[in-house]
């Protein structure tokens, strides 16, 4: 049953409302399966959605949609506001037996009103290359499972590049392709490229050119997602150790890195300036992490579970007049380095500083930056997560740069109604509208035995463990768990990897005292500005897996296979305004 504002806290929501106006759901742009009936949600891979312009016209003629539900792939034109969505009449539907899709995505340069690259990724570790409007089946890549045997996790065309992606897996390992170059018959060799803190670059030893060029090892257990930065110069990888690494793609060096609270990372979004990088995961919270100062801004509390999705709104972001700072970090080229960007598969060892060929400044996916950008001033970004709702956020100047006062009435910094502060700490301003158990969400507090906290406690100064858990109490709680990769290898590459690993484990002790609480990698709760969301809503009844911020609405996708459109105010049109 839905409900269009107040109501029960168990009912969906039609309708929210923000600064800007009312977002209303239009109940005949809703996309599915032809026959509308609910897809069994039960161990199934996530719903995603992507989307791609085939005609380049602003009006929105030329948009499609693509989303897996299960087993079967979708692509419709997308009419959004305009248009009721016609589900009888999809532009190609695929069917698959024996792996199911897991993750998609468009080639944004080559796409013509004729033809469309999209990459599908599946759960048994192949990479499919179709063009759903011609209904062909290009290549696939890794049939064999000879790269990789686990499930695909994220999957992306590099930046300004018309024929290379990076595919991640729940191994770990994030690999490099050439869509023109063959897999090879046999298991690929690899040898050490480059190696840094939490990551190590190989690439493939081989006679002829194959796949895949380059192999990157992330971290510890599944590489949940990745996103280049607006530039296209930075990738920055959440992985399950919990710990967010920002590597500059092409002189393979890392920039930065953040810990989760607690648990794994599982999303991640850069603001349209590339200033900010937003991530969400096991801990309920969504974390905000400045890539020019290295720290986190802020942390987000109003999910009740996992979050799956966060994204940046470029549409509603606040702006003003202003020449921006370079905070891409060191970036020395050289003519050297160009040829082999533009031949990435020959002899990819003799130039570890080229990845790729850079993507030009006018393929940059800023909306809103340019040569003389411009300087943020409110930034908005959302949320969605296995409790079935969408939370908005800003985060505003008072967040932004803490040294003005906190005043503003929605982003709030702290949290002295939920959790005590530790006995010498300054103590911040205090959140109204906060619950006095906001941090301690149903199975997400790491000690089950933790007794509530009341107003008496807080002022006693006791100090809840969910403050100050240590990395190393929650690997010890959670060995028996520890992810494990899988290898394709050769008993010489597997020795070396072996090395890899012997380093790996030598540099954890390191990891383990860098990601302690109260640093400044992973902060104490107390430490950082608190975000109330402006909206919180349970807008469906299974998991929410997706969420996309267009122009003239929001798309939001759950696991039972609905993907809904939001119309912004002002914006419901024709016969979707029902």
């Amino acid at each position: 049953m839905a409900a269009e504002g107040g109501g029960k806290e168990n009912e969906l929501k039609t309708q929210f409302t923000t600064r800007e106006g009312t977002y209303k759901l239009l109940s005949l742009s809703e996309y599915s399966r032809p026959n509308r009936v609910p897809y069994n949600a039960q161990g199934c891979h996530p719903v995603r959605v992507s989307f791609i312009n085939v005609s380049g016209e602003k009006d929105g003629s030329g948009d499609r949609i693509c989303f897996n539900v299960g087993r079967e792939l979708y692509f419709y034109p997308y009419k959004g506001v305009r248009k009721a969505a016609d589900l009888t009449k999809p532009v190609d539907k695929r069917v698959y037996k024996g792996t199911l899709p897991t993750c998609h995505d468009f080639n944004q340069l080559t796409c013509t009103s004729d033809s469309v690259s999209l990459l599908v990724g599946f759960s048994a570790g192949q990479v499919q290359l179709i063009d759903p409007i011609k209904k062909e089946t290009s290549k696939l890549f890794n049939e064999e499972r000879l790269i990789d045997k686990s499930r695909v996790t994220c999957i992306k065309w590099v930046p300004g590049t018309e024929n290379m992606f990076l595919v991640s897996h729940a191994s770990g390992q994030m690999y490099m392709y050439n869509e023109e170059h063959p897999c090879g018959t046999t298991a690929p060799h690899y040898q050490l490229l480059k190696q840094g803190e939490g990551f190590s670059v190989w690439t493939c030893k081989s006679k002829s050119t194959r796949n895949p060029i380059f192999r990157w090892v992330i971290g510890d257990g599944a590489l949940n997602e990745f996103s280049f930065s607006p530039d296209n110069k930075h990738i920055a990888c959440v992985s399950q150790d919990g710990f967010l690494r920002v590597i500059d793609f092409d002189q393979m060096e890392l920039k930065g890195m953040m810990k989760s609270y607690f648990g794994g990372l599982l999303c991640i979004c850069w603001s349209p300036d590339g200033k900010l990088v937003a991530v969400g995961g096991e801990d309920d919270l969504v974390t905000v992490w400045s890539f020019a100062e290295k720290r986190v801004v802020a942390r987000g509390h109003g999910h009740k579970s996992w979050v799956s999705v966060v994204a940046f709104d470029p549409f509603t972001t606040m702006v003003v007049e202003g020449e921006a700072g370079d905070f891409s970090g060191s970036d020395d080229e050289g003519d050297d380095s160009q040829t082999s960007r533009n031949n990435p598969g020959s002899n990819p060892g003799s130039n570890p500083g080229s990845m790729r060929e850079r993507a030009n400044s006018s393929h940059s996916r800023a909306s809103i930056c340019n040569a003389d950008t411009s300087n943020v001033t409110t930034y908005r970004f959302g949320s969605v997560g296995q409790d079935t709702q969408l939370c908005i956020w800003d985060l505003t100047e008072d967040v932004l740069y803490p040294q003005q006062p906190l005043t503003r009435a929605r982003t709030h910094t702290n949290l002295t109604n939920s959790l005590p502060l530790p006995s010498g700490s300054a103590t911040m301003p205090r959140c109204n509208s906060l619950p006095h158990n906001a941090v301690h969400s149903t199975g997400s507090a790491p000690n089950a035995k933790e007794k509530s906290l009341t107003d008496g406690s807080i002022a006693s100064g006791i100090t809840s463990k969910f403050a100050t858990l240590t990395l190393g109490d929650r690997r010890d709680k959670h060995e028996k768990h520890e992810h494990k990769r899988n290898y394709s290898l050769s008993s010489k590459s597997s020795d070396k990897l072996n090395s890899i690993s012997k380093g790996h484990n030598a540099h954890s002790k390191m990891l383990e005292d860098y990601a302690r609480l109260g640093t400044p990698c992973c902060p104490k709760l107390d430490e950082v500005p608190l975000l109330e969301p402006l909206v919180c809503k349970k807008i469906a009844q299974e998991r929410l897996t997706a969420l996309v911020f267009r122009e003239d609405c929001i798309v939001t996708g759950c696991q039972e296979g609905f993907v809904c459109t939001w119309a912004r105010p002002g914006k419901v049109v024709g016969v979707c305004n029902v």
